[in-house]
């Protein structure tokens, strides 16, 4: 059979009632898990495997493996959605991929146009899923091979390559920027140490020897940061912000985002394949890679729509690239396609280059599906588009204490943990007085993700070569990307030495 043939055949299996019922209560849980701050689509999945074992229990062997993963694959590209939503009305991240997109979204929603961020976030997000789906339709196999080529030495120094390029993401010093990056690394090595099993920076804290969460740092800076922001400096609108006349992005806005929305599905796609790098790293390459081809870069991390829209079509473009590696080689290439590859072993079916051949109705009907739930992504965030803009006219009395409610309760629900709870309001005080001083929390934020993958990748490949770091150097692509990271930070110092220059003999 074609692969179209399969398609169809999958399509057939995706459109059973009960399976697109299953479809439907994924994208609407996995929404309802990206607005909700610290909860995240691997959360959200971990939560639903159990549940879904039991909803399924009914149906036969195959069906019920076949529903479960639709399902739980509804959860991940749905919460993909809905993590922009508090993003750009909250300045509050629902998942970590949406962290980029708080730079401008906030800013827009400010502007009393969080209807045109929302509408293209929403647009971004259906036309990179469906350009990450054809590509998972038509290239899984030949781009699998290359990405299962990358070694150790080619993840970290693509890793560090990010982490050079988010130098000159957001706030007006570069070496600022840096601290922020490296302070980020640093809180990554806190915890027991993977491979000698010794306790790092944890002075004796037994809630330190896992390490900090993500989201709960995350949460803190962003979110309670925004807090007392507003508290001690009186901003917000008392009731008083601008009304939203317009929940539909303009002609000029669809134009300014078209090719950021098409740059971003292509990219974020490829970043997806790549195990370690994932909907994280391609919301924020992306976002780099529209303020560098701007015209008017200046206009990013003030409400440019590209700045929404690049980034949300990366993330969930993303998510459809990370199916590749699980489904065609049974390699997780982020933490939910880890858990969803636990969900597959559990219903006694091996993810992996046998998949199509000995389970075609599970594997295809799981890719026709996400052809229907981004459909039904589309058809349920446009029409709440202007009750999801209304929350932004929520008096500042009523918002703080709401703002307060999500964070406490994502992180609350997901560690259980009262030292989590103070660790976020430590956190939060942090990026209140690191965001007043100019310092950018997102570097910050990526060095603390990327930190232990980073950190693995290193020593796997220094195991390789015995102690070498020359092995970084000797493999050509792992060389490139580290060429491409020191040119991201060498151009930008030259040319504006070289714009000081001017500016002095202009004076002179």
């Amino acid at each position: 059979m074609s692969t179209v043939e399969y398609l169809l055949n999958g399509l057939g299996t995706a459109m059973q009632w009960h399976n697109i019922a299953f479809v439907f209560m994924g994208v609407l849980i996995g929404t309802v898990v990206g607005v909700l701050p610290g909860i995240g689509p691997m959360s959200g999945v971990a939560l639903l495997i159990p549940i879904t074992a039991t909803m399924t229990a009914g149906l036969g062997p195959e069906e019920s493996a076949t529903s479960s993963i639709i399902l739980l694959a509804g959860v991940y590209y749905g919460a993909m959605y809905g993590g922009s939503t508090t993003s750009i009305l909250l300045n509050t991240p629902g998942e970590s991929s949406s962290v980029v997109t708080t730079l401008d979204g906030y800013q827009m929603a400010k502007q009393g146009r969080a209807g045109a961020a929302l509408a293209i976030a929403a647009i971004g997000s259906f036309v990179a899923g469906l350009v990450s789906m054809i590509g998972l339709v038509f290239l899984a196999k030949p781009l699998s091979a290359i990405a299962i080529r990358f070694g150790p030495a080619e993840y970290f120094s693509l890793m560090v390559l990010g982490l050079f390029a988010i130098s000159g993401l957001a706030g007006k010093s570069m070496l600022k920027a840096l601290i922020m990056t490296v302070t980020g690394l640093l809180l990554a090595t806190i915890g027991i140490d993977s491979v000698s099993g010794v306790a790092r920076f944890t002075y004796g804290i037994p809630q330190l020897y896992q390490g900090l969460e993500f989201l709960t740092v995350a949460v803190g800076m962003f979110a309670l940061g925004e807090v007392f922001k507003t508290i001690l400096h009186r901003e917000g609108n008392d009731g008083e912000l601008a009304k939203i006349n317009r929940v539909t992005p303009t002609k000029q806005d669809l134009k300014d985002s078209a090719g950021a929305i098409g740059r971003g599905s292509v990219l974020g796609f490829f970043i997806g394949l790549l195990p370690g790098a994932g909907a994280i790293l391609a919301s924020f390459f992306s976002y780099i890679v529209e303020k560098k081809i701007s015209k008017n870069p200046g206009k990013f991390g003030k409400g440019a729509i590209e700045g929404v829209a690049a980034p949300e079509s990366a993330n969930n473009a993303a998510a459809g690239g990370a199916m590749i590696p699980l489904l065609t080689l049974g390699i997780p290439s982020s933490g939910t396609t880890a858990i969803m590859m636990g969900a597959f072993i559990m219903y006694n079916v091996q993810p992996g280059p046998l998949l199509f051949t000995d389970h075609p109705q599970l594997a295809w009907g799981v890719i026709a599906s996400m052809f229907v739930g981004n459909l039904m992504l589309l058809v349920l965030n446009m029409p709440l588009v202007r009750l999801f803009a209304k929350v932004i006219e929520t008096p500042t009395k009523y918002l703080i204490p709401l703002i307060i409610l999500f964070s406490v309760f994502g992180v609350y629900a997901v560690q259980y943990s009262v030292f989590d709870l103070m660790l976020m309001l430590g956190c939060g005080v942090a990026g209140y007085y690191l965001s007043k001083n100019d310092f950018p929390l997102a570097p910050l934020v990526l060095g603390l993700i990327l930190g232990p993958m980073m950190e693995n990748n290193m020593r796997r490949a220094l195991t390789i070569s015995n102690g070498d770091f020359a092995i970084f150097l000797q493999k050509p692509v792992s060389l490139l990307f580290l060429i491409i990271g020191a040119l991201w930070l060498v151009i930008p110092l030259v040319l504006k030495l070289r714009g000081k220059k001017v500016l002095i003999n202009e004076e002179a």
